[in-house]
């Protein structure tokens, strides 16, 4: 097959200087940043639903983009979905992706059984191997797409139909096995309607009963194949549902912790899916790390005028060093990876525009990431932070923390002290100000 990309030479490093939209400004593959390769930090992974299955439409409108790989074949087909698998590892090589990630039936169609799915599903993956082989981009995570299909009208694993818990079963049985046949690092559950949008026609306990088991199922079964691979569960509060049980990262650790799954599963986090929630990405990073479940990121943005999930790639830095500052406070991503779950917009009909898009947030990424190290490395912020609880580290402070006392004695020693006597500034502006010294 002829390259799809016969202009874009590979895309390489220049600097900040550089002026030629197809080269990196900022991203430096090998570059140290605390001791680790950009590279390594970053973990860079591409998304192949957007990429090579968006067609520009929306909720308004019909599709914009007329990919030339996509001519001559029927839409849903074997034929499209064959030919898409040579242009995307094309493009993952020049862009110099290590990663990509999947769902199931974005790489290959839906069949009019589930025996033809997975016969379809099974031809790409033989593909998908071939390709993984021949250019070195590995698989950071697979899942199973359980809410586009009818039968999961009423949600997957939720589903007041026990027919189509069974059918989502099934899939994520077969997604699971083909994501550890292709050596992948993680597999993710995003419950797309897992929800309810009317608690009038809704058993909720049952609904959750029901998610938690079909959860332990999936982790016996990763044991009985042996997949040693992480599992991820991806927040996101709303939309298609009213209200989606995994609505952020606080509700799927308790979620996680309620069903005895905790040990099993680290969060995938989306920036999109935080804003949709009322959170900042940097909070629902820190809850995560906080809880040792910080796992992966789907790097992307919203537009904060707009009440829907609009997967813009990420070009704002102070997003980027917040995302990165509590990264490396957390340790850094390991099997988790930086994952662009992020679309052009329907007005960018040219294929180039993938190039341009990802190059954008690969570069704000990695300005990020030595932000955040600089941050870090000046140490005034740590530094204020610690004092403000310095409290805690002797005194009546640490007895508490050691649970060395209850009640009986808090109230001696506040009858004792007589009153809180001073009391100083959270300072909020100065850090603010010395967080814009770094951008």
């Amino acid at each position: 097959m002829p390259a799809a990309f016969p202009k874009i030479p590979q895309i390489q490093f220049e600097g900040p200087k550089s002026r030629n939209p197809f080269a990196f400004k900022h991203y430096n593959p090998t570059e140290l940043v605390e001791g680790k390769s950009m590279k390594d930090h970053l973990r860079f992974s591409v998304v192949y639903w957007h990429t090579m299955c968006g067609t520009g439409s929306d909720m308004f409108g019909w599709g914009t983009w007329n990919r030339p790989w996509d001519r001559g074949t029927r839409e849903n087909s074997i034929e499209r979905a064959k030919r898409r698998v040579p242009v995307f590892f094309e493009f993952c090589e020049k862009l110099g992706a290590p990663f990509y990630a999947w769902h199931d039936r974005d790489v290959a169609p839906h069949g009019t059984t589930p025996r033809e799915s997975n016969r379809y599903l099974d031809a790409i993956a033989k593909l998908l191997k071939e390709h993984q082989k021949a250019s070195g981009v590995r698989l950071l995570w697979g899942t199973a797409q359980n809410f586009v299909h009818p039968r999961y009208m009423h949600g997957a694993a939720t589903s007041c139909n026990a027919d189509a818990f069974a059918f989502a079963a099934a899939q994520v049985k077969r997604a699971l096995e083909l994501t550890h046949e292709l050596k992948g690092e993680g597999y993710v559950f995003w419950g797309g309607r897992e929800g309810y949008s009317s608690l009038l026609n809704t058993d909720l306990k049952r609904e959750m009963d029901h998610l938690g088991a079909f959860m332990h199922m999936a982790v016996d079964y990763k044991k009985k194949i042996g997949f040693t691979g992480p599992f991820y569960i991806e927040p996101k509060p709303k939309e298609p549902t009213k209200h989606q049980y995994d609505s952020d990262a606080a509700a799927c650790l308790n979620f996680l912790r309620e069903y005895r799954l905790l040990p099993h599963f680290k969060l995938n986090l989306e920036t999109n899916h935080a804003t949709l929630a009322g959170h900042s990405m940097q909070h629902e990073l820190e809850v995560a790390g906080a809880a040792g479940a910080l796992g992966s990121i789907d790097a992307n943005s919203g537009d904060m005028f707009l009440g829907w999930d609009t997967d813009q790639f990420p070009t704002d830095l102070y997003l980027t060093a917040q995302c990165m500052l509590t990264i490396l406070k957390y340790g850094g991503l390991t099997t988790g990876g930086t994952n662009f779950d992020a679309k052009l917009r329907r007005e960018s009909v040219d294929p180039e525009d993938l190039f341009h898009a990802h190059i954008g947030g690969m570069d704000t990424f990695a300005r990020g990431l030595k932000i955040a190290a600089a941050i870090r490395k000046d140490g005034r912020l740590n530094e204020f932070v610690k004092g403000r609880y310095r409290s805690w580290d002797s005194g009546i402070g640490k007895l508490i923390e050691k649970r060395k006392v209850g009640f009986k004695e808090l109230e001696a020693y506040a009858l004792k002290k007589g009153e809180i006597t001073s009391s100083e500034s959270g300072r909020q502006e100065y850090l603010e100000n010395l967080f814009n010294e770094f951008i």
